[in-house]
């Protein structure tokens, strides 16, 4: 008997029949790993310095600026890369994303000069940037509203905040046991893996709006608090009046005034200025850009203090981290449940009154200190009190923002964190180097004043953000606090 030959009809249907679903847990794994990848290299460098110094001949300034051109570059392109996932496809930009992470990863594992080194952790926070609001963006869409997208998204958080716990030690052993450039070259085979597997699972999307991307706005940024940055490294060797110094800093102060005047009159601008009219969005962001200055130097700080004071191996400073990364985690998931209790505000002031306890405490190290005796009590007290302050502030930015805009506002938090904490790191590396050399070079004693007297202004910087928080931060009403 003769097969019957489809109708034309149902030939086309055929052809149209769309791709299955990838399944739910690789898209999941793909998204997850991509954000453990962006976390993961925040603090992953940061045991690996001293080895990085030795063996590329880094300054001072080329230490900060290894870690500050990847929290730059991040910081600058962290919103653009959100809306170019609406306007090109999530799909697209998370490969693209990831794929100029892991091809920035292989230049700066391979660098033969300080430069090759800088240059590739910028190019790995402009992949950065692109990849990670990509990551959750797949995530909520993929999951329906309700209890899957809340485990997704809750999967997502904890990798993420295992990525930053990880670093420390993931760093320290790969400097210890093949070297510092394998901090940079383990991005390369998994990023590979992600790479396939999100081109075989993973599926397109994209917002039905159609957006421009304000490139200007994100290179002016960039550029901005770069050349701020660089104008007060420059204040050490010159001081704040030479003109090495100063020209820096007003051309930072005028392309950040240049990028207000352009977010002002671009349709779809990178920061939306209108959002800063709502009392709680501008006062958390203040805050942010505030507590970033202080909070984000400690881990390099410290790495410096534990190797070139305590003379920890690497693989032992990566352990000595674990308690600041483990109190962080615990300050931030009791958060939610105090905030059922207390007012928001009065939380986030508390926890950063414990900080300020913490780092006046680890300002006292010495070159005669131990780690119980001197890091154990400070890295639990400064980073519970950090993580009981995040979480309420994170939620007050997105108080006051209609529900359409709770991820650009979310994004806004993340920017000014970044970039207070990029500057606050110049800040404060260039106060220990003006310490250590004024108490006769790079002996233990010299780098342990300078190091202790970087922690002594940290202090202050969060003690003037509590204030803020006491000041502006609005109270949150009592009807929408919840019940545990």
């Amino acid at each position: 008997m003769a097969t019957p030959t489809p109708l034309p009809s149902e030939t086309a249907a055929t052809a149209r029949a769309p791709r299955a679903s990838p399944p739910v847990w690789a898209v999941l794994l793909a998204a997850c790993a991509g954000q453990f990848l962006v976390v993961l290299d925040v603090s992953v460098v940061n045991v690996a310095l001293p080895s990085m110094r030795t063996d590329l001949g880094l300054g001072g300034t080329g230490l900060q600026w290894v870690v500050n051109a990847y929290a730059l570059t991040f910081a600058g392109f962290l919103l653009l890369g959100g809306r170019a996932a609406d306007l090109f496809g999530r799909k697209r930009v998370f490969l693209a994303g990831l794929g100029l992470f892991t091809a920035a990863s292989l230049a700066g594992g391979l660098a033969q000069e300080p430069w090759q080194l800088i240059a590739a952790r910028s190019l790995q926070g402009i992949g950065a940037a692109v990849l990670s609001p990509a990551t959750l963006t797949i995530l909520t869409t993929t999951f329906p509203t309700g209890a899957a997208r809340t485990r997704a998204i809750g999967t997502w958080t904890a990798v993420g905040a295992g990525g930053g716990a990880a670093g420390g030690l993931v760093g320290g052993v790969l400097t210890e046991y093949l070297s510092w450039r394998w901090v940079l070259l383990v991005n390369v085979p998994v990023g590979i893996v992600v790479l396939v597997a999100a081109a075989v699972w993973l599926t397109e999307g994209r917002s039905g709006v159609v957006r421009r991307l304000d490139v200007p706005g994100a290179v002016l940024v960039t550029a901005g608090v770069a050349a701020l940055a660089y104008g007060i490294v420059q204040t050490e060797p010159h001081g704040w009046t030479a003109a090495a110094s100063l020209g820096p800093l007003l051309a930072g102060l005028v392309l950040l005034a240049v990028f207000v005047a352009v977010e002002a009159r671009t349709r779809e601008p990178l920061m939306p200025l209108r959002l800063f009219r709502i009392r709680a969005v501008s006062a958390a962001n203040a805050v942010m850009v505030v507590c970033g200055g202080g909070m984000f130097a400690m881990w390099y700080l410290m790495s410096l203090y534990l190797q070139n004071v305590l003379h920890f191996s690497p693989v032992k400073a990566g352990l000595a981290f674990l308690p600041h990364s483990l109190s962080i985690v615990v300050g931030s998931k009791l958060a939610p449940r105090l905030m059922a209790r207390v007012d928001g505000k009065l939380l986030a002031i508390a926890g950063g009154s414990l900080a300020v306890v913490g780092y006046a405490w680890q300002s006292r190290m010495g070159a005669d200190g131990t780690y119980v005796g001197t890091v154990l009590g400070p890295a639990v007290i400064m980073s519970l009190g950090s993580g009981l302050m995040m979480t309420p502030l994170a939620a007050s930015a997105t108080s006051g923002a209609a529900p359409s805009e709770a991820g650009l506002v979310s994004g806004l938090v993340n920017t000014s964190r970044q970039i207070g904490g990029a500057l606050g790191l110049t800040v404060l590396a260039t106060v220990a180097a003006e310490r250590t050399a004024a108490r006769g070079g790079a002996g233990p004693e010299a780098l342990a004043a300078g190091y202790g007297h970087a922690f002594v202004v940290a202090t202050g910087i969060i003690a003037a953000a509590v204030v803020l928080m006491a000041v502006l931060l609005p109270r949150t009403p009592a009807a929408t606090r919840g019940s545990s």
